[in-house]
C-alpha cells in the first residue's frame, strides 16, 4: 500500500500508544481456509451488492463447534454447512456459526452464507455522477486492507490465513470487472455481463479485490504475461506515460528478488476517489487517478514511477511472503519503500538514489521528532492501520539500506532472494527475516535489529574536527546528542556503531566542482556518549567525510572550520556529504558561507544538491542572499527552479516580491514551478514590513491565477489557493478561499482550500473565524476519506478553543481510525496553539520586526568587511 502522509508537528516524543491501545493478537485458528468463493449481484445505482460467500475450511483439531467470523453491518439470510442450514448468531460485527456437528481433523467443511448490504461505510465504494459531479465517473471498487474487506463479505479478516479465493460478478454492461488472477469465464445475460476470476495463489483475505467501470484496456506484455492497464477513457495516452515501464519493473525486480513474477498476470487499475496512493491486491493493484501524468507533469513528477514500482514490488513483498501479523507490516512497506531506491538507482543514477535516501529518512525524522517515536515491530495500538506510518516506510526502507550496507551487494540480494524463495506462498515475522539473512550470509545482524527495529529512535551525532600540526594527527569528536547520561554514565538511548570516517585530498585543487578527490578512510566503533579518535595523517585534510557513503540512518551536525566545509561542499564524492556541508556552512551564516554555497548553487554538477543549496541560502539572513538565488531561476532543473521560488519566499523583500510575480506572470514548463510562485507572492506579500506590496493587488493576481490556469491535478490553483491563505488578515482573500471549498470544485483543488481555512484562520476578525469554524463544522458532516483529513488538518493549524470541539466530533463519528487519531493529535496541537496565542503573537511580530533590522545592518556590515579585505 502507498500512503497518504499526515504532517503533524508536536512536542518531543509523544507516545504511539493513544489511550485505548492494547497488544493486539491473531486469533486462534479453527483450521485453514482453503478456499473463498464469492458469487455476487451489484446494484450500482441503490449501491448495494448481494450474493453468496462460500468457504472451504479444513479443521486442524478436533471438537471446534464455533466458527466465528468477521462481518462488519452485513445483513445475513442464511447460513449453510455441507449444504445444511445452521444456526447463528450476529451482533452486526461477529458472524458466530453454531456447528451442528463439531470438526473433525482433515474433514472439509463448505461454509455458505447468503449475504447482502447496502451503502457499506467502507472495504467497498460506489463512485457515480451526482449533481455536483456530473463528470465523475461510475465505478465501484474494494480497498481491504487493513481490516476492510469484513465490510463487503463475511470472512477470517486477519492476515495469517491464506487461500485461494474465486470471484463472480453480474454487472451492468457495458461495464468490466477486473479481479485477482485470471478471468476463466464471461457470459451475457440480457443487459448484465457476468465475469468470473479465479486466484489459483493462496493470498490473505485483505487482497482480494474487485474494481468495475466502463475502463479503456491498455495491453502490454512481460515474458508472455499480459500487463495491463485500466483508466478512464480519453486517458489512455497518460496511461502509457505513467505506467509504460511497468515491463520492465518487472524484469529488474524479478531479477533481484531472484524469483520471476509469479501471478498469472498484472493489472493496474486507475480509479477515482481512491483513498490511498495505490494497494497491491494480488496481481491486481489499485491506483489513485491523479497519479495519472499529463506531458508537462511528467517533466518533474517522478512520484507516479516511484508509486507504480513500490506497488510492483508488493507482489513479491507482501503478496508472496505475507506478513503474519500487522505489527510486521515493515518487511513488506520497507521493502517497496526501499526499492523505489532501488528502482531510481537503475533507472537513473547513484546519486539520485542517494538523494531518495535522504529525502525518505527526513520524513521519517519529521514524524520522529515531531509527531511520535517508536519501535518499528510493535502489537500494541486501537487499530492497525495506525501502523501505517513513516515508520515503517520512509525508516523501514533506510534499515533494508543499512543491511545492504552491512552485509554488501552480493551477500544482501542473496540474503533477500533466500528470503523470498524461502518463505514464498508462506506468512513471515521479522524473526523469518533475521533467518534468512543469516542463512544466506553467516551473519547475525541482530545487534542492528535491537537498535533500529525493535526499540524507537536513531544516533543524533555532532561531529567536530581539529588538526595538530605539529603531531600530524587529525581529532575527530563525536557527541551522540540523543542520549541523556545517567551517573553511571551509561545511556539506553545510546548506538553502538561502526562508523567510516574519511579524509579526502583533492588531487586538483584548482580543478574546481567535480574534481576528483581520494578519501583515507578509518572505520571507528562509536559507542559511547562522546568519543575522540586521533588519526595520524601524512598531511592535513581538505576535508573531512563522517559515515562515509552515508549508510546509517541518523542526524547529523557538522562542526567544521569553514574552510574543511567549503572543501567538502566542492569536493566530497557522496551528495549527501555535500549537503551537510551546505547545511553546516549555513548554520555558520556571513559572507564566505554565503559565497560558498553562491558559487554550489552554480557549478554543483548534481540537482539534488542544487536544491539543498538553495534552501540553505535562504538561511542566511543577508540581503545578499537574494543576488545569489536569483541566478537560480534559470536553472535547467524544474526541480532546482522551484527550490528558489521557495527560498525567495523566505527573503522576503520588494525585489523577491518582483521577481516571484514575473515567474507567475510569465510562466515555467514547470507546474510545480508555477504553483510555487503562486504561494511565494502571498508569503512575500504577508510579510514585508517595510514596503507592503499592495494586498489587493496580490489577491487580483492569485483570482487570475484561479480563473486561468486550471489544469492537471489543479497543482497551479491549488498553488494560489496557499499563496491566498498566507494573507491571514485579508477578508478579500478568505472569501476568494471561501468559495473554491464549495462541492462541484475539482476534488484536489476543494481539498487544498478546505485545508487553507486553518492557515488563514489565525489573523482574522472574530466575525471571520466564526464563519470559518461554521464552515468546517459542516463539511465535517461530509463521509469522504480525503474531505475529513482536509477538515482535520484546517482544525489542528486554529488558534481556537472552539476548533477542539469540532475535532472532537468529528474523532467520535468517523468510521476511519486514520482520521480518528489525526483529529485526536490535532486536538492536542490546538490547545498548544491556545496556550501561547497572544503573548506569542506579540513577541513574533516583534522579533520579526528586530530580524529584519538586523539583517540590513549585517548584510551592510559583511559588505563593508569585504571591502576592507
Amino acid at each position: 500500500m502507498s500512503h497518504f502522509s499526515l504532517d503533524t508537528e508536536n512536542s518531543r516524543y509523544k507516545s504511539f500508544e493513544l489511550p485505548g491501545s492494547k497488544p493486539h493478537y491473531n486469533p486462534d485458528r479453527p483450521g485453514q481456509v482453503e478456499h473463498i468463493f464469492l458469487d455476487l449481484n451489484l446494484d450500482i445505482p441503490t449501491q448495494s451488492l448481494s450474493g453468496k460467500c462460500n468457504i472451504t475450511l479444513l479443521p486442524i483439531r478436533n471438537g471446534v463447534d464455533r466458527l466465528i467470523l468477521d462481518a462488519v453491518n452485513l445483513n445475513i439470510e442464511s447460513v449453510q454447512l455441507d449444504e445444511e442450514l445452521q444456526k447463528f448468531d450476529y451482533d452486526g460485527e461477529k458472524l458466530s456459526i453454531k456447528l451442528n456437528s463439531p470438526t473433525q481433523i482433515d474433514k472439509q467443511i463448505k461454509i455458505a452464507i447468503a449475504y447482502w448490504v447496502e451503502k457499506p461505510q467502507r472495504g467497498i465504494y460506489f463512485i457515480q455522477p451526482d449533481k455536483y459531479y456530473p463528470n465523475k465517473p461510475t465505478q465501484v471498487w474494494t480497498q481491504g486492507e487493513d481490516e476492510d474487506s469484513r465490510f463487503w463479505f463475511p470472512c477470517f479478516d486477519y492476515p495469517g490465513q491464506l487461500s485461494t479465493s474465486e470471484i463472480r460478478v453480474r454487472i451492468p454492461k457495458p461495464l468490466i470487472a477486473i479481479s485477482n488472477g485470471e478471468l476463466i469465464a464471461t457470459e451475457e445475460d440480457g443487459n448484465s455481463k457476468i465475469y468470473h476470476w479465479l486466484q489459483q495463489q493462496v493470498h490473505p483475505t485483505y487482497l482480494m479485490t474487485l474494481a468495475v467501470s466502463d475502463f479503456a484496456e491498455i495491453r502490454d506484455e512481460w515474458n508472455g504475461k499480459p500487463v495491463t492497464y485500466y483508466v478512464e477513457k480519453g486517458r489512455e495516452a497518460d496511461a502509457k506515460r505513467s505506467m509504460g515501464k511497468t515491463p520492465r519493473m518487472m524484469e529488474f525486480l524479478s531479477e533481484k528478488y531472484g524469483y520471476p513474477y509469479t501471478y498469472p498476470k498484472y493489472a493496474q487499475v486507475c480509479v477515482d476517489d481512491f483513498i490511498f496512493g495505490g494497494m497491491e491486491n494480488t496481481s491486481t493493484t489499485l491506483l489513485t487517478d491523479r497519479c495519472l501524468l499529463d506531458e508537462r507533469a511528467a517533466l518533474d513528477n517522478r512520484n507516479t514511477e516511484s508509486l507504480v514500482v513500490h506497488e510492483l514490488a508488493h507482489q513479491w513483498f507482501g503478496d508472496l511472503v505475507v506478513i503474519k501479523h500487522w505489527s510486521h507490516a515493515w518487511i513488506k512497506e520497507g521493502m517497496a519503500s526501499y526499492s523505489e531506491v532501488m528502482w531510481t538507482e537503475h533507472e537513473y543514477s547513484a546519486d539520485e538514489a542517494a538523494y531518495y535516501r535522504l529525502l525518505e529518512a527526513r520524513s521519517y525524522l519529521a514524524e520522529d521528532s515531531s509527531r511520535y517515536r517508536r519501535p518499528m515491530v510493535t502489537h500494541v495500538y486501537r487499530e492497525a492501520i495506525e501502523l501505517y506510518d513513516r515508520h515503517i516506510y520512509e525508516k523501514g526502507s533506510c534499515v533494508y539500506h543499512m543491511i545492504r550496507a552491512e552485509l554488501g551487494e552480493e551477500l544482501f540480494w542473496k540474503a533477500m532472494q533466500t528470503f523470498v524463495r524461502d518463505n514464498a506462498h508462506k506468512t513471515v515475522e521479522t524473526v523469518d527475516l533475521l533467518r534468512a539473512i543469516e542463512k544466506a550470509s553467516g551473519r547475525n545482524l541482530l545487534f542492528l535489529f535491537d537498535q533500529y527495529v525493535y526499540r524507537g529512535g536513531h544516533p543524533d551525532f555532532k561531529v567536530a574536527y581539529s588538526w595538530d600540526g605539529d603531531a600530524k594527527l587529525a581529532k575527530v569528536t563525536v557527541t551522540q546528542t540523543q542520549a541523556k547520561s545517567d551517573r553511571n554514565g551509561s545511556s539506553s538511548d545510546l548506538f553502538d556503531l561502526r562508523i567510516p570516517i574519511g579524509f579526502g585530498y583533492t588531487n586538483n585543487a584548482e580543478a574546481g566542482y567535480g574534481a576528483s578527490s581520494d578519501l583515507k578512510i578509518f572505520n571507528v566503533r562509536v559507542h559511547e556518549r562522546e568519543q575522540s579518535f586521533y588519526f595520524p595523517l601524512e598531511e592535513k585534510p581538505q576535508f573531512i567525510s563522517f559515515d562515509v557513503g552515508n549508510h546509517f540512518l541518523k542526524t547529523v551536525s557538522l562542526e567544521y572550520p569553514i574552510p574543511e566545509l567549503k572543501a567538502q561542499l566542492e569536493f566530497d564524492p557522496h551528495p549527501t556529504s555535500r549537503i551537510y556541508a551546505a547545511e553546516a556552512l549555513a548554520k555558520k551564516g556571513g559572507l564566505e558561507a554565503l559565497k560558498a554555497l553562491a558559487t554550489a548553487l552554480q557549478n554543483e554538477p548534481f540537482w539534488g544538491v542544487r536544491v539543498e543549496v538553495a534552501k540553505q541560502l535562504a538561511e542566511i539572513k543577508l540581503d545578499q542572499a537574494f543576488d545569489a538565488l536569483v541566478v537560480g531561476l534559470k536553472d535547467k532543473s524544474s526541480y532546482v527552479r522551484r527550490a528558489i521560488v521557495m527560498a525567495l519566499a523566505k527573503t522576503k523583500t520588494h525585489t523577491s516580491y518582483k521577481v516571484v510575480k514575473e515567474v507567475i506572470q510569465e510562466g515555467d514548463a514547470s507546474y510545480y514551478v508555477e504553483a510555487e510562485a503562486a504561494r511565494a507572492i502571498g508569503a512575500i506579500a504577508a510579510a514585508s514590513l517595510e514596503e507592503k506590496p499592495k494586498e489587493e493587488k496580490v489577491v487580483k493576481l492569485l483570482k487570475t491565477v484561479l480563473e486561468e490556469k486550471a489544469g492537471w491535478n489543479e497543482v497551479v490553483r491549488s498553488g494560489a489557493i496557499a499563496g491566498l491563505a498566507e494573507l491571514k488578515t485579508s477578508e478579500a482573500a478568505l472569501n476568494l478561499v471561501m468559495e473554491y471549498t464549495r462541492l462541484g470544485i475539482p476534488q484536489p483543488l476543494r481539498l487544498g482550500a478546505i485545508r487553507a481555512l486553518g492557515k488563514i484562520s489565525v489573523g482574522q476578525t472574530p466575525v471571520n473565524l466564526e464563519r470559518i469554524l461554521e464552515h468546517l463544522a459542516e463539511l465535517a458532516k461530509e463521509t469522504f476519506f480525503l474531505t475529513q483529513i482536509a477538515v482535520v488538518t484546517a482544525l489542528g493549524q486554529m488558534e481556537t478553543p472552539k476548533a477542539i470541539a469540532i475535532l472532537q466530533s468529528l474523532s467520535d463519528q468517523t468510521a476511519d481510525g486514520r482520521v480518528r487519531r489525526y483529529a485526536e493529535e490535532e486536538i492536542a496541537r490546538v490547545q498548544k496553539n491556545i496556550g501561547t496565542e497572544s503573548a506569542v503573537k506579540q513577541l513574533r511580530e516583534e522579533l520579526d520586526q528586530l530580524k529584519q533590522q538586523n539583517q540590513e545592518l549585517r548584510s551592510r556590515l559583511e559588505n563593508l568587511e569585504a571591502k576592507s579585505k
